[in-house]
């Protein structure tokens, strides 16, 4: 995230800051081992500002940011468009259809991980009702990877001062793509580092043999004051590599505190890949509260684990990405994607990640119609697949479209929850910002009006972003999403309805403004794919 040279940008420098910390982390580990997914490189690098600073420093922001930029204010846009955009604001916080969407995938369909017969029939579903609406709707293929969880337990059954006979049960998770243990489980001790340079201190007789477990805590107070994507990216690469360093000093299993920040007694699954050349060994997080009880346990003395983890890596299966134009009045040619992913984790429902970014971009579409809008460029709803698992949908999206990239006019995409958003971030040259500004300033009531740049995008358009696609996103108040990330929790009730229509609000002006934007939106630099 680049900050803003101004007063405000001295303010903001101080909370933002963790973020280039981040980057820097999160650059570092993908040239050392390509390890981490789409989503936890690209979350790590989060737009998100404080939502205690947003509010201090929008007004200043606005009269400062400009002249300091050497960018003049922007001119409003047309009474007709102006008014168009008021009244999708306006709808957008009286309709219940983003909510009713939200609903029906999560409670109806229910979990919908990537391979799985809950992910196809979701994308049957959200292309039916988008058909409904009178779109132009057509499924892309995808080809995306069928982990399936098993039995998940864990208890110890040897510790400093335990009652004799009996075991502590220990509550953990299995981290997707991890292999299995043998059926009958696997007993070690357990070793506990807080960070791979402890674990790498460590003679290799002294881990070899044994479980491994990272406690690398989640900095609840940065997650706190705005920043959980700061914290989560902090913590996110010891869940994607730290089987393989584990592996490397001859441990037979890996553990890692989960990462997200309510002490429920809540594990957090989430992605991992193995790196070449390395044992694959059975990887798992313990909750917060285990994570803690174990080291405890560990300063006292020897403490032996039981464990049981029996997913299986099936055969790649045929998904798809669900793509569907409102077919723009003038400059059909052209495109402004809105879009979330349908995938989710299989322990919750996947309501804040991300039914709740596949709803409203469905709201922009029935908004725009109930209105009787009729867009300048094509407005195209995609529900991506595979997100979670590797980004298949996205990358297969940017692969099939390489050749029209050119009428790919932007980009948005929501995929950090449904918290309040506070305004709009941008992946593209500042030149814009006199251009997106008047909608941001139409979001204002609403308390959504600040606009921002970023380097980085949501994990789905990042592809998109590589090829030189304005990309743009909601600016989300994450202080709690982290807290059901990737858990059972993950559930509709996470989601607050009045926010949840916020967010819409925000999608619909901006995708409605950009398509119908007088001149076209100059372009981001092409870059090298993450890999």
């Amino acid at each position: 995230m680049r900050v803003v040279p101004t007063a405000l940008g001295d303010v903001a420098f101080r909370f933002l800051k963790p973020l280039r910390a981040i980057a820097i982390i999160a650059a570092h580990v993908t040239q050392a081992s390509s390890v981490l997914f789409g989503r936890e490189r690209l979350k790590s690098l989060c737009r998100v500002a404080s939502i205690f600073s947003l509010s201090a420093g929008l007004v200043l922001y606005t009269s400062l940011g400009f002249a300091q930029r050497g960018v003049q204010p922007s001119d409003s846009y047309s009474p007709q468009l102006t008014s168009d955009i008021k009244q999708l604001r306006d709808a957008a916080l009286k309709s219940g259809y983003a909510w009713d969407q939200l609903a029906h995938l999560t409670n109806n369909i229910g979990p919908r991980p990537a391979g799985s017969a809950q992910a196809n029939f979701a994308a049957q579903y959200v292309a039916d009702e988008l058909r409904k609406l009178g779109l132009d709707v057509h499924l892309e293929k995808v080809i995306v990877p069928h982990w399936v969880r098993g039995e998940e337990t864990a208890a110890l059954v040897d510790f400093p001062g335990m009652t004799p006979g009996t075991t502590q049960k220990v509550l953990l998770t299995a981290l997707g793509g991890s292999v299995a243990t043998p059926p009958q489980g696997i007993t070690a001790e357990v070793v506990v580092v807080n960070d791979f340079d402890e674990l790498a201190a460590l003679d290799r007789e002294k881990v070899a043999g044994k479980i491994v477990l990272f406690n690398v805590k989640f900095d609840k107070q940065l997650a706190a004051l705005g920043h959980g994507g700061s914290a989560y990216g902090q913590a996110v690469v010891y869940r994607g590599i730290g089987a393989s360093a584990a592996a490397k000093q001859g441990a037979i299993a890996s553990l890692i505190r989960s990462v997200g920040g309510a002490d429920y007694r809540l594990p957090h699954t989430g992605a991992m890949r193995y790196q070449q050349d390395v044992p694959k060994i059975p990887a798992g997080a313990v909750s917060a509260e285990d994570a803690e009880m174990i080291a405890y346990l560990a300063k006292q003395g020897r403490v032996r684990l039981h464990m049981v983890l029996t997913p299986q890596q099936q055969p790649d299966v045929e998904s798809f990405n669900v793509v569907a134009d409102l077919k723009g009045s003038e400059r059909p040619d052209q495109v402004v994607i809105v879009s979330g992913h349908l995938d989710s984790w299989d322990l919750g429902t996947g309501a804040i990640d991300d039914g709740a970014g596949v709803a409203t971009a469905m709201q922009v579409a029935n908004l725009i119609k109930q209105i009787g809008l009729h867009p300048r460029r094509t407005i195209r709803v995609i529900a991506w697949m595979n997100e979670e698992f590797g980004l298949s949908g996205g990358r297969a999206y940017a692969a099939a479209h390489k050749d029209d990239v050119a009428n790919h006019f932007a980009a948005i995409e929501s995929d950090l929850g449904a918290g309040h958003p506070a305004g709009v971030s941008m992946s593209a040259p500042d030149a814009n910002l006199p251009l997106v500004r008047p909608a941001t300033q139409v979001l204002q009531p609403i308390g959504s009006g600040l606009l921002q740049t970023s380097e980085g995008t949501e994990a789905d358009i990042g592809p998109l972003l590589s090829l030189g696609v304005p990309c743009f996103g909601p600016i989300q108040d994450d202080r709690y999403y982290f807290n059901y990330h990737h858990t059972a929790a993950d559930t509709l009730d996470k989601v607050v309805p009045r926010e949840l229509q916020e967010n819409a609000a925000v999608i619909a002006v901006l995708a409605y403004s950009l398509a119908n934007l007088p001149k076209d939106l100059e372009r981001p630099a092409a870059r090298p794919a993450t890999p």
